[in-house]
C-alpha cells in the first residue's frame, strides 16, 4: 500500500533529516518512530487528545500548510493511559463497591483507539464519501474521504502502532488532486530507528508494552 520509499533515519524530535524531491521533505521523528513525507518542514505543536474514557493523553501535531493545501499528523501517547485510569480507579471500590464499574478500561481504549478516532473525524461534519479498512506496511487503518462545507476534500488515515495512535490528514481544495503522495509515505519505526514491515497484519490485538501483550507477527524487515 506504498508507492514511495522513505528511507531517512533521525534521532531527536526537532531534528528531522530532510531529504528533497520535487519540494517535499523525508521527515523522520525517532521520538514518535515514524518517518512521513511533508511538503516543508512541519510546525509541532503539543496538544492533550481526549480519549473514548475520558482521559487527557499528550500528543503531538506535526503540521504544514502549503498554500490551500493543509497536511497533519497527529500522534497520541497511550503508554501511560493504564496507570492513569488505575488511579483514577482506585477509591472506585470503595466509592461504588466494586464491580464492572471498577474495572480498568485501558486494554478496550487502546484496541478502540482507532475507532474512537474515526467517529472523531466524522462528527466534524462534511460528506462522508468513503470510509474503509486498509494497511500501510500491513499496519491496520482506517481509511476515510470527507468532501466540506466548502467543498474542499480532507483524506484521513488512521494508524495504532504499539502504544501511540497515528492521526494523517490532508485537505485540499475543490478539483484539486488527491495527496497521494503523503497519504502513502508513513512508516512506522523499531526503537533503532529502522522501518518496519510485517508478514502478516498487525492489528488491534498486538499491544507491545502492555500488561498482557501479545507479541507481533514476525516482521520482513
Amino acid at each position: 500500500m506504498r508507492l514511495i520509499s522513505v528511507v531517512a533515519l533521525a534521532s531527536s524530535l526537532l531534528a528531522a533529516g530532510p531529504a528533497f524531491a520535487q519540494g517535499w521533505t523525508e521527515y523522520v521523528n525517532q521520538n514518535d518512530f515514524f518517518t512521513v513525507s511533508f511538503p516543508g518542514e512541519p510546525k509541532i505543536r503539543e496538544i492533550t487528545y481526549e480519549t473514548e474514557f475520558s482521559l487527557e493523553l499528550p500528543a503531538r501535531v506535526y503540521s504544514v500548510d502549503n498554500g490551500p493545501n493543509r497536511y497533519s499528523l497527529t500522534v497520541v501517547d497511550y503508554s501511560d493511559s493504564a496507570a492513569r485510569h488505575a488511579e483514577r480507579l482506585k477509591n472506585c471500590k470503595a466509592d461504588l463497591g466494586g464491580g464492572d464499574s471498577c474495572g480498568n478500561p485501558s486494554r478496550t481504549e487502546i484496541r478502540g483507539a482507532m475507532l474512537h478516532a474515526t467517529w472523531n473525524l466524522i462528527k466534524k461534519g462534511g460528506k462522508l464519501t468513503l470510509l474503509n479498512y486498509g494497511v500501510a506496511d500491513l499496519v491496520e487503518g482506517h481509511f476515510l474521504q470527507i468532501t466540506n462545507a466548502n467543498e474542499s476534500r480532507t483524506f484521513a488515515a488512521i494508524h495504532r502502532h504499539g502504544t501511540r495512535l497515528y492521526i494523517l490528514e490532508a485537505t485540499v481544495p475543490k478539483g484539486m488532486p488527491a495527496p497521494g503522495l503523503f497519504q502513502q509515505s508513513l512508516q512506522f519505526l523499531d526503537e533503532s530507528g529502522k522501518p518496519l514491515r510485517y508478514q502478516s497484519y498487525y492489528t488491534t490485538g498486538y499491544s507491545e508494552g502492555w500488561r498482557f501483550p501479545a507479541p507481533a507477527p514476525p516482521r520482513s524487515r
